[in-house]
């Protein structure tokens, strides 16, 4: 029973057997990886609206000033054991490459390196995966959305094709 006032408290037990990332099917997942971008993108100063229902071909609004952008979120929770990158998928649900006419911005959440990546719509369309190496410095990125700069750079670009958001820290 709680009363008004209360402390819900936590226990590490608790926390230790909740089920992991790991063990979730996609779409469980991506909702995860949707409510991490929301508060991600809140807590950088951002508004952050959610269409109703899933027709939509983006997943987010989001508002700074008077711009308006649309955001699709993907992640990706492994890289396959022969590989040292990861693959991030960034098709629609019928498999077809999102473009500038669906989205503003991509936003990759890769789970195990607790990383974001954004990257302008110019950059994922026409493709259907794109492979992301945290570690490498030849991680083919814009140098934008690369690790090490910061949302303080995010800028409304004069063209979309120039356009990136940076990674998400």
């Amino acid at each position: 029973m709680f009363s008004l006032g209360a402390t819900l408290s936590i226990s590490e037990e608790t926390l230790e057997s909740e089920p992991s990332y790991k063990n979730l099917h996609n779409k469980h997942r991506g909702e995860l990886a949707e409510l991490a971008f929301m508060r991600k993108a809140a807590s950088r100063g951002f508004a952050v609206s959610k269409p109703w229902g899933d027709c939509e071909r983006y997943d987010f609004v989001v508002r700074v000033g008077k711009l308006f952008w649309r955001v699709q979120v993907k992640s990706v929770r492994a890289k396959a054991p022969q590989r040292p990158h990861y693959c991030l998928v960034t098709t629609n649900s019928h498999k077809i490459p999102y473009s500038s006419e669906d989205i503003d911005f991509l936003v990759a959440y890769v789970f195990p390196e607790d990383a974001w990546y954004v990257f302008p719509a110019t950059v994922v369309e026409n493709r259907k995966t794109l492979c992301i190496n945290p570690n490498s410095k030849r991680t083919r990125l814009e140098k934008s959305a690369r690790p090490g700069n910061s949302w303080s750079k995010l800028t409304w670009p004069k063209t979309r094709s120039k356009a990136a958001w940076s990674k998400l820290r």
